[in-house]
């Protein structure tokens, strides 16, 4: 071999190990290796943590709702489906945007007889079944309240969602017995 091939080959085994040897960018790199998933999963958290948050909010909210359907407040205030529907928004707090949540309010013959039709069809909710009647004194009545809550990560969490458009059905009920309120 040549003496300048030589020297060629010796500048690139040191070029090589000087590369190896470096460690003034390795942070930077596991870094830049571990963030995206380490996002990715911290992205994951909070949209559970949200979801679940408002899950549980939107079911306290309906079940104090509720209650004013079986002690007769809303019968005697004459409240219609939006003015319930506000009832249930009011106590929700500000996690949930009142233009999506639907409610659906019957009375029913017996506990047994409480088994409703399915919810969502192939545009998501299909609420044309709803109704708003919230019996009279002694009489069982069920509420649902149906949310669509919509995901903020598209695309990346497919097993959250379960509606079309990348959104989470939430739905909260309670079946109970009106008191024997005066009316």
């Amino acid at each position: 071999m040549s003496e300048p091939v030589r020297q060629q080959a010796g500048r690139r085994h040191s070029l090589t190990l000087r590369f190896i040897k470096a460690r003034e960018g390795a942070t930077a790199v596991e870094f830049a290796l571990i963030a995206g998933p380490f996002f990715l999963l911290l992205m994951g958290v909070i949209e559970i943590a949200l979801f679940f948050f408002a899950s549980t909010m939107i079911e306290t909210a309906t079940a104090e709702a509720a209650r004013d359907i079986r002690t007769g407040e809303v019968i005697v205030a004459g409240d219609g489906p939006g003015e319930f529907r506000d009832r249930i928004c009011a106590r929700a707090g500000g996690i949930v945007d009142c233009a999506r949540l639907q409610v659906d309010v019957r009375r029913v013959d017996s506990f047994s007889a409480a088994q409703l039709g399915a919810l969502v069809g192939e545009d998501g909710v299909d609420s044309s079944g709803f109704d708003f009647d919230p019996g009279g004194p002694g009489e069982i009545v069920v509420v649902r309240a149906v949310y669509e809550w919509p995901l903020i990560a598209p695309g990346q969490f497919n097993g959250l969602a379960n509606l079309p458009g990348n959104k989470r059905l939430i739905v909260a009920s309670a079946a109970f017995r009106n008191e024997q309120f005066g009316t």
